[in-house]
């Protein structure tokens, strides 16, 4: 498996000017879209409830990169180091924009969900390049210990002051005008809202489309490896969040909200960062990390549907026959 994933390692996607320019933009729209959803509402309820709040945050952005470390490290003799650090990125974005459509599917606590959106979108302007450059660094250094060694590890450390700029303006400049513009226009907002919740899933999907129309035929290909690592992933990261809502005792619909909220990753956020060439140059080959946030961005969303089908389902009604004496 680790000889057919070296592959990917070498796979070089490169855009132009013009596709880079799509990219951006169109991750720009849909972080716009989030903040249609943020109001000064979702912070006060941090107030009036801060542990459950807090839970989640610690989830997202705490435990997932942390345990995430662990499990590539943990598949370090099948998994190449692209691939390792596309995982740990991922890990590192905040939630995704459907994690709260998700919640309510899954009578999950929305109020919940759409705070945990907020802050984690907020807070991920810092959190992502911190996270991984911490965990994405001690996972190379770890490589080298261990003696092993390759003409792509040292490249892969990047100028993390670059990549704190890109999801600075990536992020922060759609989330502030959409906020403004929601606090302007909160009844054309309400309109709009919905129809752009759903327009952010085909934005994704093209973001996913540009990434790889040239190199289509190694996604296939190889998609058997990548499909696997993933699954594991993305069920460790449910798996998280529920496991931590549950060791501090929250209520079944807050350990749905906030399994959900780990488990559902803004991927196109790293695309969008793996194609800026200050923080990965052109040169280098990163086709592992691309390709697995391109599949998770896809994978958490069928994931997701899938558990809020499950969770989502009403019990059965139980009917009692009247005791005849």
């Amino acid at each position: 498996m680790q000889e057919s994933l070296q592959v990917l390692d070498h796979v070089r996607l490169h855009f132009n000017q013009g596709g880079l320019l799509i990219l951006n933009l169109t991750l720009a729209f849909i972080m716009f879209g989030v903040a249609l959803g943020i109001k000064p509402v979702h912070f006060r309820r941090v107030a009036k409830n801060p542990k459950t709040t807090l839970v989640g945050v610690f989830s997202q952005f705490v435990a997932l990169p942390a345990i995430t470390f662990l499990l590539a490290w943990s598949l370090h003799s099948v998994i190449t180091p692209t691939i390792g650090m596309g995982m740990i990125l991922v890990a590192s974005c905040p939630g995704g924009n459907i994690s709260n459509f998700i919640s309510s599917l899954a009578r999950g606590n929305a109020a919940l969900s759409v705070t945990l959106t907020a802050i984690a979108t907020l807070l991920a302007i810092i959190m992502t390049p911190l996270n991984f450059s911490i965990w994405g660094g001690l996972f190379l250094d770890t490589y080298a210990h261990q003696g092993i060694t390759g003409d792509i590890l040292q490249p892969l450390h990047i100028n993390v002051w670059q990549m704190f700029r890109t999801v600075f303006i990536l992020l922060g400049i759609p989330l502030t005008i959409g906020i403004i513009f929601n606090q302007k226009l909160p009844k054309l907002t309400g309109r709009i809202i919905g129809p752009m919740k759903i327009l952010s899933i085909f934005l994704f999907l093209l973001i996913v489309a540009l990434a790889f129309k040239n190199n289509f035929e190694f996604f296939i290909k190889y998609i058997k490896y990548i499909f696997l690592i993933v699954l594991v992933h993305n069920l460790t990261a449910f798996a998280t969040g529920y496991g931590l809502a549950a060791l501090f005792r929250q209520n079944k619909k807050d350990r749905r909200t906030i399994s959900i909220e780990t488990g559902i990753q803004n991927s196109g956020l790293g695309l969008v960062l793996l194609f800026n060439p200050r923080i990965f140059p052109p040169d280098l080959a990163i086709g592992g990390m691309a390709f697995i946030a391109a599949w998770w961005g896809i994978w958490h969303i069928i994931a997701g549907l899938s558990l809020a089908a499950v969770w989502g389902r009403k019990p059965r009604r139980r009917h009692y026959q009247p005791v005849v004496n």
